[in-house]
């Protein structure tokens, strides 16, 4: 059963084309179901970031091997690479204040703290981790998917003639239009079935859900 709301009161606005447009709007908190044990969590899913750690692999292994064989051309008596040279002579006699310095060691400052970022964040927004029943198994629901199955309860709801639902990380926005029926009637339902819905997603942290019911514009 969901938690009961409290009837809002129904407000009248012009709309557009001078039609007017009856809106009622409701949230409702439900509880969090309960994990495999007291005080269990369940943390969202890491992202194996191939993409960023493969490029800064490549240009750290590239960048050391060309190093490294430059390194070892000089212990054999050859010269430096040019690149080299240039690049100490730079250090040496460039200003610290100088604009180039200074645009390199932003980029350079920039990248790390992307890279840090990547590395402390979980990434994976787009799944949501559902609740664990058993110790050895981890399971995840895509919001698309989620949002859909909601949906489609909605739509189930008498007098919804069509439905929005945006599923965040804690909240599950839906909006929906009536064409008949009264509007707080409408939410009240929908509050009921999308409630049931959201429990038996079986989400490690159950969402908030709001509601927003609207009559549709008239067309022309």
């Amino acid at each position: 059963m969901s938690e009961p709301t409290e009837s809002l009161p129904v407000v009248e606005r012009e709309g557009a084309g001078g039609a007017t447009l009856a809106q009622s709007a409701s949230a409702a908190e439900y509880e969090t179901r309960p994990t495999l044990e007291d005080g269990d969590r369940t943390p969202r899913f890491w992202s194996a970031r191939r993409v960023p750690a493969g490029l800064c692999a490549v240009v750290l292994l590239g960048g050391a091997g060309v190093l490294l064989y430059d390194i070892a051309a000089v212990r054999a008596g050859r010269t430096a690479m040019g690149w080299r040279r240039s690049v100490a002579r730079e250090l040496a006699e460039r200003p610290l204040d100088d604009t180039a310095v200074l645009v390199g060691a932003g980029v350079a400052a920039a990248l790390g703290l992307w890279l840090l970022v990547l590395a402390l964040t979980p990434g994976l927004r787009d799944v949501l981790p559902m609740r664990r029943t058993h110790p050895d198994v981890r399971a995840g629901l895509h919001r698309g998917a989620a949002a859909m199955v909601l949906r489609d309860r909605a739509m189930e709801v008498s007098g919804v003639q069509s439905v929005r639902v945006r599923m965040k990380r804690s909240t599950v926005d839906v909006r929906a239009q009536s064409h008949f029926r009264a509007l707080d009637d409408v939410r009240t339902d929908l509050d009921a079935a999308l409630g049931d819905g959201i429990r038996q997603l079986g989400l490690g942290s159950a969402p908030r859900l709001s509601v927003h019911v609207a009559r549709p514009g008239r067309k022309g």
